[in-house]
């Protein structure tokens, strides 16, 4: 039976790059490895060490050991860490990165065209949260010696279990073809008051698109439940049964056969705008998904981002982007 450890010793502790030693004392006799290994390296999340196990990182001898293992009395036991930045974790990267304001909080960015918010399984680099962990990487070195309570409590941008994807600070995310403003937070205190910020709909976004056709009418209000339909490409769009969205609509500018509008999202549904653009019959110009080819980016812009700071004085802060100079030179040609 298994018997409650009261001591336990460790061997040789990184005596070896990335590899921890164990010798097993008789209170851990018969004990199940993977509660043998959280009890004694308590950094490691139950998540990551099963990972390690099952990639054979914990061995006895030449044998690999699984969690189920049960340890006895004097077997050494070694745990091979991964580096620091394991494959399919997120790694730093000097990419250009825009920075509209920044502060030991948060950091306000402009995301490009094209780049991804965080790495996908099957994009691991190039992304805006590779820059980021590249920028606030850098930044932590050059005050690593700070001790204060924003340095405690900063969120780390270049650890990951095997296999994770992660995409810590980022508050919320824009589609890789959207460009514009985008909030991260660089403190778990502020990560928490942003996400619920944005879950009580207490963040105002607006964003410049430029759509199909003419809209008639200064303003209008859509509203149509969208739902995820597996049988249809793209599987987003508007569905009975689908949750309630609603998006306000506000002409800017009518050029030819294409209208600038301002829109703001009620709610927040996967693809809500490209969605209700396509629904009311002005896709955006360039959306492959719900209008037609284009030789064009996607016009659409993520121009206004004002939310309450993070910090004690919970000062409003708000922040504007221009229209992008290409979505311009669509409308002039």
């Amino acid at each position: 039976m298994p018997i409650a450890f009261k001591r336990w010793r460790v061997l040789f502790y990184k005596r070896m790059k990335d590899t921890i030693r164990f010798q097993v004392e008789a209170a851990a006799d018969y004990q199940r490895l993977d509660e043998f290994l959280a009890a004694r390296v308590p950094r490691l999340s139950r998540l990551r060490l099963a990972h390690l196990l099952a990639e054979g990182r914990c061995s006895s001898g030449q044998v690999a050991r699984h969690a189920g293992h049960r340890v006895s009395v004097g077997e050494e036991l070694e745990l091979m860490l991964p580096p620091e930045l394991p494959p399919g974790a997120m790694s730093p990267e000097a990419l250009p990165l825009r920075i509209v304001f920044e502060d030991e909080h948060l950091i306000v960015v402009e995301k490009a065209a094209g780049m991804l918010v965080h790495p996908t399984r099957n994009v691991k680099s190039g992304t805006l949260a590779n820059a980021l962990a590249y920028h606030l990487n850098r930044e932590r070195l050059v005050n690593q010696s700070s001790t204060s309570e924003e340095a405690t409590d900063a969120i780390r941008f270049d650890v990951g279990a095997p296999g994770d994807f992660i995409r810590p600070g980022l508050v919320h995310r824009l589609d890789c073809a959207t460009s514009g403003l985008l909030v991260v937070a660089k403190t778990q205190r502020a990560l928490s008051l942003l996400s619920a910020h944005f879950h009580r709909r207490l963040v105002e976004k607006r964003y410049f698109a430029l759509l199909h056709h003419r809209v008639e009418g200064d303003a209008r209000v859509i509203e149509a439940p969208v739902g995820r339909d597996e049988e249809s490409r793209p599987q987003w769009r508007v569905l009975d049964g689908g949750k309630p969205a609603e998006t306000r609509l506000r002409v800017l500018e009518r050029t030819g056969d294409q209208t600038l509008v301002e829109l703001e999202p009620v709610t927040g549904r996967t693809n809500q705008l490209r969605i209700h653009c396509a629904h009311i019959g002005h896709p955006i110009v360039g959306d492959e998904w719900y209008g037609s080819h284009a030789p064009v980016r996607l016009c659409l812009h993520a121009a206004r981002l004002a939310f309450h700071h993070p910090a004690g004085d919970n000062r409003w802060m708000d922040f504007t982007s221009p229209l992008p100079p290409e979505i311009v030179r669509v409308m002039e040609t």
